[in-house]
């Protein structure tokens, strides 16, 4: 009987976890599609623009390793391979430092309002709920413990996008750069800011790293 409760349990712990990776997945493909749209045809520009920003490029990421999720899951691969998991975990912490910044550092910078284009249509999706349904499956239905070294994969997202914005706002040709639209470069101390991102980037780790060891 205890045994047969328990199948039950994980069976339902693994439904669960496929609908909310196809979630993740769908609702960053619908608004994937909503950017390529304007006056009624398809068009690259608000793509090309919205892909400068790491709320994109971190959602994109994980909408990919949830829909990888989804299918190991789907095929029969409970738990999911180390390899989908380790893809999925870099995804879930590129859109936690996303989420984390919108409310600990943009939110601030903007004032009281500030929520109001933080929060507001797609962001809400990209900022807060994507995010959260990230957290929510991979450190409840996906867990597999995690060594220290393996949670150091986390930083990735941030190491590969962080001197790209760097170069864009600072070194890029004129003509090819891009608005410090994070504020990053305030008073040219940037360097003080990436380190604080790094910092902020192993504390998520570091949290992640916890929470699969439970």
């Amino acid at each position: 009987m205890q045994t047969t409760a328990k199948t039950k349990k994980m069976c339902g712990m693994k439904t669960i976890d496929i609908i909310l990776n196809l979630l993740i997945f769908g609702i960053t493909a619908a608004l994937l599609i909503r950017f390529a749209r304007k006056d009624g045809g398809w068009t690259t520009e608000k793509l090309k623009v919205a892909f400068r920003f790491f709320t994109c490029q971190s959602n994109v990421l994980c909408a990919a390793t949830a829909l990888l999720t989804a299918a190991a899951l789907l095929a029969g691969n409970d738990p999911i391979p180390r390899w989908v998991w380790m893809l999925k975990y870099i995804g879930t912490a590129g859109v936690t430092l996303t989420m984390l910044t919108v409310f600990l550092y943009l939110w601030p910078m903007l004032g009281k309002d500030g929520y109001k284009k933080l929060l507001g249509g797609a962001d809400f999706f990209l900022h807060l709920l994507t995010p959260m349904l990230a957290i929510l499956s991979f450190c409840v239905a996906e867990r597999q413990g995690m060594t220290f070294l393996q949670s150091l994969w986390g930083l990735l997202p941030l190491a590969l996008y962080g001197p790209l914005y760097i170069y864009r706002v600072i070194y890029a040709p004129e003509g090819k750069g891009w608005d410090d639209f994070y504020g990053f470069n305030k008073q040219g101390k940037w360097p003080l800011a990436l380190a604080a991102m790094f910092a902020a980037m192993f504390c998520i780790c570091m949290l992640f790293l916890a929470a699969q060891n439970l």
